[in-house]
Order: structure tokens, then sequence, then C-alpha cells
């Protein structure tokens, strides 16, 4: 049974739509929900950027960013972190496929039809089990939704508009995130890694010298092999510390990095100093995966 019904790209200052999918749904109150959504765009400029609406048995969820908004409608048994997966989907391809200038000068509604086939692509797989599972991360969606939580709109914020002291108490009321207590070995794994930083700045100050004394090319590209390990290293040391979204994506991708510095330190350092800086960086790593928040994450049976 399909979980995702419709999905809406709109101009957010005026609620002029840009594009959508196609519409096979017969669904009376699917329909009197449309007809919501109309009320609903005209008035999203004065909304938060990330708000829920329910209305009988579907959810409207839409985000807004740049002068966009991008909005979906799905039954009401669709899990909030896949709904809200699908609209970073939809906002990151408009970024990257959409003038910015064209979208404040359209005048015609649904002026980019070429971005509908993305949206029908994009919902049919949304709503396959089979192609959907190994292309989202909700677990990273969960985490972000419970940092910034969803403002949950009534039928009276549609009718009487929404107050700026509502938004305020919106954001007052974000739970703070705090990760478990420090384990050994984490301790152990920000000791070793604040080591290596200190260690690969202090050959970086070293290979600055080398290369104001000779303006040798090799030197320049040691001395940002060297930084670019430093900054990695400093980087993995603060996910580890601090709540940050996708951090186990972040943590990958610092110690991809410092392996690409060693490899070009190839010339300036043995294979045992290699995998000296490359084990702790992996130890940073795992441990930065395994130390969760204190609070247990919901639960969006998926």
């Amino acid at each position: 049974m399909s979980m995702v019904l419709f999905a809406l790209v709109m101009r957010s200052t005026d609620g002029l739509p840009l594009s959508a999918t196609t519409d096979y749904e017969q669904d009376e109150g699917l329909q009197e929900t449309k007809k919501q959504i109309k009320t609903l765009s005209e008035k999203l400029s004065t909304f938060p950027s990330r708000c829920s609406l329910k209305t009988g048995k579907f959810n409207i969820h839409f985000t807004s960013s740049l002068g966009i908004g991008y909005l979906v409608v799905c039954t009401e048994n669709c899990p909030n972190a896949m709904a809200f997966c699908f609209l970073e989907e939809m906002q990151n391809e408009v970024l990257q496929r959409c003038d910015g200038f064209l979208i404040r000068n359209a005048v015609r509604p649904y002026s980019f039809r070429e971005f509908d086939y993305f949206l029908q692509d994009t919902k049919q797989r949304y709503n396959s089990s089979c192609s959907l599972t190994s292309k989202i991360n909700l677990a990273d969606m969960q985490s972000e939704l419970k940092m910034i939580p969803t403002y949950q709109l009534s039928p009276e914020d549609l009718r009487f508009g929404f107050s700026r002291r509502k938004v305020f108490q919106y954001k007052s009321i974000t739970p703070s995130q705090q990760f478990e207590p420090v384990s050994l070995p984490g301790t152990i794994s920000c000791v070793l890694s604040i080591f290596c930083g200190g260690l690969n700045l202090l050959q970086g100050f070293h290979a600055i010298e080398g290369f104001m004394q000779s303006y040798n090319d090799e030197d320049f590209n040691d001395m940002i092999s060297f930084f670019l390990g430093t900054a990695a290293g400093l980087y993995q040391f603060y996910l580890f510390a601090y709540f940050s979204v996708r951090r186990n994506s972040k943590s990958f991708l610092a110690f991809a990095l410092i392996c690409l510095s060693n490899i070009f330190l190839f010339e300036l350092r043995n294979v045992w100093q290699i995998l000296f800086h490359v084990t702790v960086a992996a130890f940073m790593t795992l441990q930065i995966r395994l130390r969760q928040l204190q609070s247990k994450s919901p639960d969006y049976n998926v």
C-alpha cells in the first residue's frame, strides 16, 4: 500500500506551485486534504521551517528554505522520518538543478515540469519497500527530528495565522542532546587522536619552514598533507564530544582524509608510523559510532 501520496514544490513567498507529482488518487479524503494545501501554501512563509499537519487519515509534512517550500502528503501510518527523508531529497534535487533567479521570477504555475519526473520516480521508490531500505538513512533523520522537532500545526493556525509567540515556544522546547558517559576506550582514543594531531601540526610547521626556504612543490604538498591530517583528527575529536547530524558519515569522511594525507606522506613516514596514524583514526571512528545519546531514539516502526 502506498504511503507517500502526493508531493509538491512551491515558492514559499506566495505559494506559487512549481512542480508536483501526477495525481492518480481518487480518495475523497485526499482531495479534501489537498484543498487545505492551498491555504497552507499561501501562509507558508509565516510558519516554522519544518511543520506537520494532520488532516483526517492523512498527514501533510513540509519544509521551507531559501524561498522554496517542499510538501508531501502521506498516510497516517507513514513514519515521520521517512516523510522528511523524502522532503530532503526533494530539496537537494531542486537546489542542484534549479536556478534561484528563475524560481523567484516564475509567473506561471507548474513552470518547472521537468522536475515532475524526479518527484514521480522518488514517490514510487518510497512506496516500494524493496528499493527503499538501502537508499535512505532513517537513523540520521530520526536523530535530526529529535534534535529539531517538527512543529504540529493545528486547524486554528491555518484559519487565524501563526503568531511569533508560538515560534518562540516551539524553539524553546527543543530537547538537549547528551551523550553517554565517556568510556575508557573512548578516553584512550581521544588522547591518541590529539597526540597524532599534535605530531601532524609540529611536522606541518617544519614543512612550512622548508617551503619558505626552497619554495619546492613537494614541500608545499607535504605541508598541506600534514595540516589536512591535523584538521581531520581534530574534527573527529569534535564529533566524538558533540552531537552533529550525520556524525557517522562525517567521521568516515574524516577517516578517509586522514588515510589520504598519510598516502601523500608515504616518503616522509615509514610503514609503522603510517599504520599508527591510520589505526588511531580507525579506532576513533569506531568510538564515534559506538557513543550514543543517553535518551533512546523514538521507534518509527521501520
